[in-house]
């Protein structure tokens, strides 16, 4: 067989399922990759590794939670024949410094970058998709979020973009060869900004609250992380805070030719589907 495989990791999380969908619209062979797929695949199980690489041109790798297990994943992967990766990271994740947030991000950028094989990077900024299908879900159901993010803005991107924007790297060969790409929405928002357009698109009286970052981790403790976890959190907020992520970029009109989706078109959609309806 050949290898003309494209092998997507975190196939059932935001970015890997919509990816795999794109990716097979496209008539494109895709090995759909995760703990629950029947191509089971698991960074703290390296015996899971060797059979889902097999066969495999280019891999979406989504790094795992902690530093280390791509370097040697991507050892892995030059053995196999993999001829090419693209990689999921942060915004701005070399300009992060001594902060303990994304160490994870950071090490799988050091590996995929050091690699004998074609890499590309895409480096997002947080997800509008967060507030109906992860962590700020809950609390917009229950009618506030309360976050340690005051007036600097983050320009979400729409995890939609992401996904055309991985889809492009990952079969348009050889154009975005050792690129990093940051991408970003087309304008900042505050939460308190955000929450006011979700709150209008939905039609319910959601309101957003400043708290401080001690409160914001006691807050995640309550709610069953660990205190390391919710530590982590809190430090990305803070990387938030200092402007570091604030600016939009041109990086996804590079990639696909337009511009990005709008956080008011995301909000229509989200709402239409009955994301924020009281249960």
């Amino acid at each position: 067989m050949s290898n003309n495989t494209h092998l997507v990791l975190g196939a059932t999380g935001k970015t890997g399922r919509r990816i795999a969908a794109r990716l097979r619209l496209r008539g494109a062979p895709v090995r759909a990759a995760s703990r629950s797929s029947r191509a089971r695949f698991d960074w703290s199980d390296p015996g899971t590794w060797d059979a889902v690489l097999q066969d495999v041109a280019v891999v979406y790798v989504v790094p795992p939670p902690v530093p280390g297990p791509v370097h040697q994943f991507v050892v892995r992967a030059e053995a196999a024949g993999v001829r090419r990766l693209v990689l999921l990271s942060g915004r701005g994740a070399d300009g992060w410094g001594d902060s303990a947030f994304g160490l994870d991000m950071r090490s799988a950028e050091e590996a995929v970058r050091g690699s004998s094989l074609e890499w590309t990077v895409l480096r997002a900024s947080n997800f509008a998709q967060n507030f109906d299908e992860d962590v700020f879900h809950a609390p917009l159901i229950a009618g506030e979020l309360a976050l340690p993010a005051g007036a600097v803005p983050e320009p979400f991107i729409d995890v939609e973009d992401v996904a055309d924007a991985a889809v492009a790297v990952l079969t348009e060969q050889g154009r975005h060869a050792g690129r990093v790409y940051e991408l970003s929405g087309p304008r900042a928002l505050t939460f308190a900004e955000a929450v006011e357009l979700i709150s209008r698109a939905s039609g319910r009286p959601l309101t957003y609250r400043q708290i401080t970052p001690v409160d914001y981790v006691s807050t995640l403790v309550e709610q069953g992380l660990s205190k390391h976890e919710a530590d982590q959190i809190a430090e990305m907020f803070a990387l938030m805070e200092s402007g570091l992520i604030a600016e939009t970029t041109d990086d996804l009109a590079t990639v696909l030719g337009r511009p990005p989706r709008t956080f008011e078109e995301y909000v229509v959609r989200a709402a239409a589907a009955g994301a924020w309806h009281e249960r």
